[in-house]
């Protein structure tokens, strides 16, 4: 009977310790995360119930809570259309998404780190105001972007490449997030609804989510991957044809322009970056074999969804290639596809000396009583490459914008790294436009990224250097001109 009334002991306290672990589990352990998701209905609910944080820009709400006079208590209100793929929206039927996704727990006043205040709350019956946000973005970059970008659907992000702070992230066409916030339910469904249907995809987040073919920004990888395997260096000479027979097939590679690349029998590697010619990169990568260049883009972040808090999509290298494929992907084409944000890390990690920081978008949050519940600090991602092998890229970058065909990334007086891309699409479809690059180059300040979508309205007619590069020069110089 004593041996039965053990074992049946034993067995409910088991049971009581996997209740108590799971339970732990959810409440503790993973209640930032479950408040935090987007699908939490409920959470979004509750979080009318107090005054939820302000979203700030350089000490200044960019998103704030203003109190009502229905039901939900308080009215999320934006302040411009130019923070929109930033802050995203909170919204009663579409959830949150943006900062005020990633950050929820925070600015609903639901973090585990405000555990005090929500005791305090309680004892008291006062409801927990929620904690303020304050982004790394300048508003004068910001501006300098958002302006820049114009009319033209795509995106801007510029990082600080010493510690990768988010100075700039644009996508247009943006949206009103008021549109979405209103606490009619049917009025807002009706908006969202407008929203989706709208052809341009205002919802959309061009900088970090969406994926682009890359063209010839992608370059820059290959040649970070010839230089590091220790084979190659940018004096290198690579034979020059007019055009390029892939192998085992019937298409060849040319040149923009169906030209020759500087008009000799070799090439350099830098001066093949610097003219962006296409049939000495092909034979390169060829050379170099996709698996080589598959681990130097990885290294740079290919492959991994990168969060700042935000969520950037996975940029893509394919695998499994043949080697006319490996030849195709080597100037950026095939099923290379990449984020804007990816290609700002690119040319944040050769300005920083071959060291990659980890995108960041939170200068710090504030509690109610102005106390810091959080403070990232700067943090590697990874190191691509040597700091010997980024002074070289750095200086074939240099080139690009002084004697190359990147020309419009040019600044007067200052010395600008960068690359442009045109990326084909398919047939009769429109061109992908790119500039990447950094300044100063010798001190480097800010690394930037553009993309321009649907060929700037150009069509096949646009290019990078013609549409990309002017927006990037005009935020690089909005950096160096503070």
């Amino acid at each position: 009977m004593n041996r039965e009334l053990k074992r049946i002991s034993i067995l409910i306290f088991v049971m009581f310790l996997s209740l108590f672990v799971a339970t732990t589990g959810i409440q503790v352990i993973g209640a930032d995360s479950y408040t935090a998701d987007q699908r939490n209905v409920r959470s979004i609910y509750d979080g009318y119930k107090t005054q939820r944080g302000a979203i700030l820009v350089d000490s200044k709400a960019i998103a704030i809570s203003k109190r009502s006079d229905d039901v939900y208590r308080f009215q999320r209100t934006y302040i411009s259309q130019m923070y929109s793929a930033v802050t995203g929206f909170y919204s009663t039927n579409q959830g949150a998404t943006g900062i005020e996704s990633a950050m929820n727990s925070f600015l609903s006043g639901k973090n585990s780190s405000q555990f005090f205040e929500q005791i305090s709350a309680m004892l008291s019956g006062s409801p927990v105001q929620g904690a303020s946000v304050e982004l790394t973005i300048d508003p004068k970059v910001q501006k300098a972007a958002w302006d820049a970008l114009g009319d033209l659907k795509g995106a801007v992000v510029a990082l600080d490449p010493t510690n990768g702070n988010i100075l700039a992230y644009v996508s247009k066409p943006s949206f009103d997030a008021n549109s979405l916030s209103v606490h009619s339910g049917t009025e807002s469904k009706s908006n969202y609804q407008d929203l989706l249907n709208n052809k341009n995809g205002p919802l959309l987040d061009r900088a970090s989510t969406e994926l682009y073919a890359p063209g010839s920004v992608f370059k820059i990888i290959v040649a970070s991957a010839a230089i590091e395997s220790g084979k190659y260096t940018p004096e290198s000479l690579i034979p020059n044809p007019i055009k390029f027979k892939l192998p085992g097939t019937n298409t060849f590679v040319q040149n923009s322009g169906e030209g020759k690349c500087g008009g000799k029998a070799t090439v350099s590697i830098a001066d093949a970056l610097r003219f962006s010619c296409n049939v000495p990169f092909a034979q390169l990568g060829i050379e170099l074999g996709q698996d080589r260049i598959r681990a130097q883009a990885e290294l740079f972040g290919f492959g991994k969804k990168v969060q700042f808090p935000m969520t950037a999509s996975a940029s893509k290298y394919p695998t499994g290639m043949d080697a006319a494929q490996t030849g195709l992907s080597a100037f950026g084409q095939f099923d290379v596809r990449v984020t804007a944000m990816q290609m700002a890390m690119v040319s944040a990690a050769v300005a920083n000396k071959g060291v990659l920081m980890k995108p960041n978008l939170i200068e710090n949050v504030q509690s109610s009583n102005l106390t810091i519940l959080n403070q990232p600090a700067a943090s590697v991602f990874s190191q691509p490459m040597s700091a010997a092998t980024a002074a070289k890229v750095n200086a074939m970058m240099v080139g690009a914008v002084a004697r190359g065909v990147s020309s419009n990334g040019q600044i007067k007086g200052v010395e600008v790294a960068g690359k442009t891309g045109t990326a084909q699409n398919g047939d009769g479809e429109p061109y992908t436009l790119w500039f990447t690059g950094f300044a100063p180059a010798n001190n480097p300040r800010v690394a930037v990224a553009v993309v321009v979508a649907d060929g700037g309205g150009m069509g096949q007619s646009g290019r990078g250097n013609s549409l990309a590069a002017p927006i990037a020069q005009k935020v690089m110089r909005a950096v160096l001109q503070k």
